[in-house]
């Protein structure tokens, strides 16, 4: 038999090496999508975790160290010390930055550097000529944004208008984590690349089949009515309408919107009625990891019970048995070969979202500005989209 004919009757013999599309999987610096993420504001760390003790962070294929001096105020920068290469995370955080343990250089949050013990008149002089590498940071919603990017293209730090506009007693609760993917705090980083998660908020059928219906309600059980789908594509990304009509004749439309490149916002998994209350962002660590960071209005994310219990407490065999967005997504592997895919008419919103993404990574390839970045603060307010949205059932009919 040959192969031709071995591949023609399905078997698993003879099939041709398959790839991931590295246009959307490779972060790391120098990458187009790398670049390309680079020029949006990233969340890189919980506001109220960063202390005077310096902590490692590892984004988009950089290895950093986050810290906040003695003022208050939050530094982000390259660990090698720039004088003999030791990391800054055994530095020593005092008033105007951080100081390396090896022979005393301080840096402030912007990477001068204030002094050089070892040095006559510690450095005067000298010190002045010389940069510690930094990034900029601005603290919002309980979360460090850093920007990566070139710095004459750096955009204003977005407000989103689900997050705004607090009512007297109202907070937004901060997150880091793989809560979106395990419904609890058994991850911080996610073993597998961020086009996985990314791709799953505009796949409103995985949700009647994977949350709903192959392993019980996990959500609100009227999430196993197969829902009229609509996907459409906004100024800022794509969003998909599900429309149910429900048991008691009302009828449901549930909005989801994805925000390029890397921002979602989904609505409450139990069918609260009204707008989303939450934002998350899906942060690529390197090509093989990711965070999720989340920042919702009211009450933080709460852990999912599945089946009486939390992922981080179920045996091998349970999760087996009753598997969720981190069994479906990390099945795929550390980073998918999307060339073995065999996308349906289901998976509209996720062929509309790459191809969106792949569009704009060239066009920050060719020197454009990528759709999303704002430079005027005048428009920095962002509407999202999502929410659960009732019709009471005689306007249904």
């Amino acid at each position: 038999m040959s192969d031709a004919q071995s591949v023609d009757q399905g078997t698993a013999y003879g099939r041709p090496p398959q790839h991931p599309n590295k246009l959307l999987t490779e972060v790391g610096p120098g990458t187009p999508c790398g670049e390309f993420m680079r020029r949006f504001w990233q969340p890189v760390f919980v506001a109220s975790d960063v202390t005077t003790t310096p902590k490692r962070v590892r984004i988009l294929g950089e290895d950093l160290v986050i810290f906040r001096d003695g003022k208050g105020r939050v530094g982000l920068l390259y660990p090698r010390c720039m004088h003999r290469g030791t990391t800054l995370y055994y530095g020593k955080v005092e008033e105007q930055g951080i100081r390396c343990c090896y022979h005393g250089w301080l840096f402030d949050v912007e990477g001068h550097c204030l002094d050089q013990p070892c040095e006559p008149n510690q450095g005067e002089g000298y010190r002045e000529k010389v940069r510690q590498p930094w990034y900029p940071v601005e603290e919002r919603y309980g979360l460090v944004f850093a920007y990566m990017g070139p710095p004459e293209k750096k955009p204003v730090l977005p407000r989103y208008d689900v997050l705004e506009n607090l009512k007297d007693g109202e907070h937004i609760h901060a997150q880091m984590g793989g809560f979106g993917s395990t419904g609890d705090d058994s991850f911080y980083e996610l073993p597998y690349s961020w086009i996985h998660m990314n791709d799953n908020v505009l796949d409103p059928f995985h949700v009647q089949v994977l949350h709903s219906t192959f392993t019980g309600a996990q959500f609100h059980p009227e999430f196993a009515l197969m829902p009229k789908v609509d996907f459409f594509q906004v100024e800022d990304g794509v969003c998909y309408s599900a429309i149910r009509t429900l048991d008691n004749g009302q009828e449901v439309d549930r909005i989801s919107h994805w925000v390029c490149p890397n921002i979602m916002s989904v609505p409450g998994i139990q069918l609260e009625t009204g707008p989303s209350t939450a934002v998350s962002w899906v942060v690529p660590v390197d090509d093989e990891h990711y965070v999720q960071a989340f920042a919702t209005r009211g009450r933080g994310l709460g852990g999912l019970l599945v089946h009486g219990s939390l992922w981080k407490d179920k045996t091998e065999a349970e999760r087996r048995e009753y598997p969720s967005d981190f069994e479906a997504q990390v099945g795929q592997g550390a980073i998918s070969k999307h060339s073995e895919e065999h996308l349906a008419t289901s998976d509209r919103g996720i062929v509309m979202q790459r191809r969106m993404l792949e569009r704009q990574i060239k066009a920050v390839a060719e020197g454009e500005d990528p759709i999303g970045v704002i430079f005027d603060p005048a428009k920095e307010l962002v509407h999202i989209r999502s929410g659960n949205f009732f019709k009471p059932a005689a306007a249904a009919e």
